[in-house]
């Protein structure tokens, strides 16, 4: 399960975060300075380390924990393509935010000035988006091996425990404090989940970010009417063959438009609709299947 089509498609956001987060990290490791990485009750509530509550938020301490980390920040893409660059930033900043909050709170309460408590990295980040990922995306296969039955969102469970049990108190506590965060954002506190940024910032990732090896825009990434079906289309076709009139199940334009965030072409949501009868979590699993053909 790869959250989608390949690339950064439609999540520019998630390209310049990764780009980030893997820069700080390779610089850091570079000079020797992972270890001094990480927060403590004395770089808070003693000498207050400006450097190292920046840094915090975008460098992994070491090696798999940054491999796991831009694994997981890589597939959770979806999330911005669900929901839009702009929304996808507030998701992000509040997450940061939150979570740093509720380390602050813990390391208040512990009151251990001697220990190096909490790793860094984007742990808040990852951890909350943890929440939406069990709540709205949908399983879409079941398998087994050696007897135990696994789903297709299996894998990226097992990278975040990786991930959460990496460093294990001192990654563990951040991990909690993501989950924490990602709660709050989906329960809509302070009514979070309507905020937006100005047009102007939102933009601003896309014209940081350097262009991708993706498929240039200008390519019919997306069919139109009259344009020979995709391969996803076709697909779908194939697995699904049609057993309704699509004048009976006329899909609602609100659901393609969903369905087109997340980076599937229109005539492909269009059809993975009808098929479902308009139910979109289940034209979500067409298209994942169609795509894992």
């Amino acid at each position: 399960m790869n959250g989608g089509p390949s690339g950064f498609n439609n999540a520019p956001v998630t390209r310049s975060f990764i780009i980030a987060s893997a820069i700080f990290t390779v610089v850091f490791g570079i000079q020797g300075r992972s270890f001094k990485l990480g927060l403590s009750y004395q770089d808070i509530f003693g000498k207050l380390s400006i450097w190292k509550l920046i840094t915090s938020v975008f460098a992994f301490s070491s090696t798999p924990e940054l491999m796991f980390g831009l694994y997981l920040l890589y597939y959770f893409r979806v999330f911005e393509r669900q929901i839009g660059s702009n929304k996808y930033s507030v998701f992000i900043l509040f997450s940061v935010v939150a979570s740093f909050l509720f380390e602050v709170m813990a390391l208040a309460i512990l009151k251990d000035p001697t220990a190096n408590l909490l790793t860094s990295g984007p742990y808040g980040l990852i951890f909350a988006s943890f929440v939406p990922f069990y709540f709205d995306i949908p399983v879409s296969t079941w398998f087994r091996i050696f007897g135990v039955r696994f789903s297709n969102k299996s894998f990226i469970y097992l990278a975040g425990l990786q991930l959460l049990l990496s460093s294990w108190k001192r990654s563990l506590l951040p991990g909690i404090c993501g989950i924490l965060a990602g709660s709050f954002y989906r329960l809509n506190v302070f009514r979070i989940r309507r905020a937006k940024f100005p047009e102007f910032i939102a933009s601003f990732f896309s014209r940081l970010s350097w262009p991708s090896m993706d498929n240039p825009p200008t390519a019919p990434a997306r069919n139109l009417a009259g344009n020979v079906p995709s391969h996803t289309t076709r697909q779908v076709e194939s697995t699904y063959p049609p057993t309704v009139a699509p004048s009976a199940v006329e899909p609602s334009e609100d659901s393609v438009a969903t369905l087109v965030s997340m980076g599937f072409d229109q005539n492909s949501a269009r059809q993975a609709l009808v098929h479902a009868r308009n139910d979109i979590n289940t034209a979500t699993n067409i298209l994942l299947e169609a795509q894992s053909h």
